[in-house]
């Protein structure tokens, strides 16, 4: 049976969403990242980035949220656009543009030490990330889904960090991105959006940030580099 390392963050709760609209039999593997499990000899076999998610489908490992979403999508050839290109394209600016500047914009406006300036970093990335909402919410004026007519693994990446979109960059920041809400709330809807995102209540996770947490979420907070 395939293996589902996650928790409740934003990239293991899309391939949770997969999983279930799939209606794929998985093993769901607990990574309390709060407690460093994300850095044991096994886990580290299974990603060597230390991250979730990861999946182990009989021997077949595959890390990283979005190309774990790829992979099951063309294993099962369920919610797989046609249009390649627009798929390949919508995918990787999730992934390398949401994905990244959303986390970044969550760790300076909630996580990073009070104590420091950080208005620059803090401004930047809430910059970028209201930038990329922006380009999405353009491109889904006048249509249904991110790509083609139908939906599929483009709208599943989105969903994972834009239905967060309050925490991100405030309250009433929906309000900037109607398209984008508009599709947010239609997937969150869904019977298999509700069962990914109570899968981690099922398990008990680690829920202060205390020391031992900032240690192993923010390593870079313990160790300069340069």
């Amino acid at each position: 049976m395939l293996k589902f390392y996650f928790n409740g963050s934003p990239n293991p709760t899309k391939v949770a969403l997969f999983l279930e609209e799939a209606g794929l039999a998985f093993e769901p593997v607990k990574i309390d990242t709060r407690k460093g499990e994300q850095f044991t000899p096994d886990y580290l076999k299974i990603n060597p980035n230390a991250k979730v998610p990861a999946i182990d489908d009989n021997g077949t490992i595959v890390f990283d949220s979005n190309a774990i979403l790829l992979y099951l999508a063309e294993k099962t050839g369920q919610f797989l656009p046609a249009n390649r290109a627009e798929l390949l394209s919508w995918l990787m600016f999730v992934a390398s543009g949401v994905g990244p500047y959303s986390g970044q914009a969550v760790h300076f406006k909630h996580f990073a030490p009070k104590d420091q300036n950080h208005d620059y970093a803090h401004n930047r990335y809430q910059y970028e990330t209201d930038r990329h909402y922006k380009i999405l919410d353009g491109h889904l004026k006048g249509r249904s889904y991110m790509v083609g007519d139908d939906y599929s693994i483009v709208d599943m990446a989105l969903w994972g960090w834009a239905r967060m979109v309050p925490f991100k960059l405030g309250d009433d920041a929906f309000a900037r991105y109607p398209n984008v809400k508009r599709l947010i709330d239609e997937i969150s809807a869904r019977p298999a959006a509700s069962r990914a995102i109570a899968l981690k209540d099922k398990f008990t996770f680690k829920a202060e940030m205390d020391d031992e947490a900032r240690r192993n979420m923010f390593g870079h907070m313990t160790t300069k580099v340069a």
